[in-house]
C-alpha cells in the first residue's frame, strides 16, 4: 500500500478539522434529543462514539469515502458524529469523483423522506434536530464542491500560465533558430561565392600550368581578392554571432551600422565578376524603374548568386543566361540557365577546378524564396539546369 506522505501544511488542515468536530459536538451536546428511556450508559457510550468519530477525522486523506459511509452509518444511532460526518462528506466532495461524491450523498440524504414522511408525528424538537442535521450535511456538501471547483480553476490557470511560459520559450527558440538559418544561409550564399572563384582559377592554374604570365598574374589577382572579400564577409558573419540575439542579417543590418545588404541593382557587379572569373554569363534585365521591396531585390540578388555559384562548381565552362522581369503587381521573375557543360561526360568525374557541393544550396534558395513570399523550381532543362523563381512585388 503506497504510504500516505502529509505535509505540515496537511497536518495543520487535519488537526483543525478534528477541533471543529469534537468542539461541534461539545456545543451541540445540550441540543441533542435524547429519549428519557435510554439511561446513563447508553449517553456514555455515545459520547465515548463521538470521540472515536472526531479522532477518526484524522483518517479522512486515506479512506475518505469509507469513512463518510462508517460515519453515517452510524450517525443514524449515535447523536455526537453530526460534526466527523460533516468533515468526512466535505473531504469526499473536495477530493474525490462526481460519482463517489453523488453515492455518499445519497446515503446521507437517503433517509430524507421517511423523515418528512414522520414528520408531523415528530415532536418540535426533534424535527428541528433533524432538519438542522440535514442542512449541516448539505452545507459540508457544497462548500466541499466549492473548495473543488476553485482547486480546479486553480490549476487550470497554472497550467496555462505554464503553458503560455513554454509557448514563449517556444517561440524564442524558434526565433533564435531562424536567426541562426538565417545567418547560415548568408555564410553559404556569400562564402560559396567567392570560394568558388578560388576555386574555378585554382583549378584552371593546375590544368594549365603553361599559361601566359599575364593570366597567371590575372587569376592570382582574381584569387587575391576573392581570399581578400571572403575573409571580410567571414569577419562580418562572426561579429554578428558575437553580438548575440538582436543582431541579424535581415533588413536592418544597414541602420546598425553593418555592410549594406545587396540589392537587385548589384546584379551587373555580380555578373561581372563571374565574366572575370572567365565564366559566359548573358544578362537580360534588371527592369528599370522603381526598384523593388529590399527583402524582394536581396532575395532575387542571392538566388542569382547561388545559381552561379552552382553553374561553377557542377557546370564548368557552361554558359549561363540571368534574365529578370516583372515589376509592381506583377511580381518579380528571376530566371538562371545553363548550358550543357563542355568537356568530359559528369559521370565520368567533373573538369579540372569543379568544386564539390553539398546540394545544400538549392534547399537554402528555396526555404528563403519561401520567406520572401515567392516559388521557386530548379530542374534539368535542354541538357543544362534551370533555376526560376518568382517574388511578389506589390504595386
Amino acid at each position: 500500500m503506497r504510504r500516505l506522505h502529509r505535509t505540515r501544511r496537511d497536518w495543520f488542515a487535519d488537526l483543525a478539522l478534528f477541533l471543529f468536530a469534537a468542539c461541534f459536538a461539545a456545543v451541540s451536546s445540550q441540543a441533542i434529543p435524547v429519549e428519557e428511556s435510554l439511561g446513563p450508559g447508553w449517553r456514555a457510550a455515545d459520547q465515548v462514539v463521538g470521540g472515536l468519530g472526531c479522532a477518526a477525522v484524522l483518517l479522512r486523506r486515506r479512506w475518505p469515502v469509507q469513512l463518510a459511509v462508517v460515519l453515517l452509518l452510524a450517525g443514524s444511532v449515535a447523536h455526537y458524529l453530526t460534526g466527523p460526518a460533516m468533515v468526512a462528506v466535505f473531504t469526499v466532495a473536495a477530493t474525490r469523483p462526481w460519482k463517489a461524491t453523488a453515492w455518499v450523498a445519497a446515503l446521507a440524504f437517503g433517509p430524507l423522506p421517511f423523515f418528512l414522511w414522520q414528520l408531523p408525528d415528530m415532536s418540535e424538537e426533534r424535527a428541528g434536530s433533524a432538519v438542522t442535521y440535514f442542512a449541516l450535511i448539505a452545507g459540508a456538501i457544497g462548500w466541499g464542491l466549492f473548495r473543488r471547483s476553485r482547486q480546479q480553476l486553480i490549476a487550470s490557470l497554472r497550467e496555462r500560465a505554464e503553458l503560455a511560459e513554454a509557448d514563449a520559450e517556444s517561440r524564442a527558440e524558434r526565433a533564435r533558430m531562424e536567426a541562426r538559418e538565417e545567418i547560415a544561409r548568408e555564410m553559404h550564399d556569400v562564402l560559396g561565392h567567392r570560394l568558388s572563384l578560388l576555386s574555378v582559377h585554382a583549378g584552371a592554374l593546375e590544368f594549365n600550368p603553361g599559361a601566359p604570365r599575364a593570366e597567371i598574374e590575372r587569376a592570382a589577382g582574381v584569387m587575391r581578392e576573392s581570399a581578400h572579400l571572403a575573409l571580410h564577409d567571414l569577419r562580418e558573419v562572426i561579429g554578428v554571432l558575437r553580438a548575440g540575439p538582436g543582431i541579424g542579417t535581415g533588413s536592418g543590418s544597414a541602420e546598425r551600422g553593418e555592410r549594406p545588404q545587396p540589392e537587385l541593382a548589384d546584379l551587373p557587379r555580380l555578373v561581372a565578376e563571374a565574366r572575370a572569373a572567365g565564366g559566359s554569363v548573358e544578362l537580360a534585365g534588371p527592369p528599370d524603374g522603381v526598384a523593388p521591396p529590399a527583402l524582394v531585390g536581396r532575395t532575387a540578388y542571392r538566388i542569382v548568386q547561388e545559381a552561379l555559384t552552382n553553374v561553377r562548381k557542377h557546370a564548368p565552362g557552361a554558359a549561363a543566361h540571368v534574365r529578370v522581369t516583372g515589376g509592381p503587381g506583377d511580381g518579380l521573375t528571376v530566371e538562371v540557365r545553363n548550358t550543357r557543360p563542355p568537356g568530359p561526360d559528369p559521370a565520368r568525374g567533373a573538369a579540372p577546378g569543379a568544386a564539390e557541393g553539398g546540394g545544400q544550396g538549392l534547399i537554402g534558395l528555396a526555404e528563403r524564396t519561401r520567406l520572401a513570399g515567392g516559388s521557386l523550381t530548379a530542374q534539368p532543362a535542354d541538357g543544362g539546369f534551370r533555376v526560376r523563381a518568382w517574388l511578389p512585388w506589390q504595386s
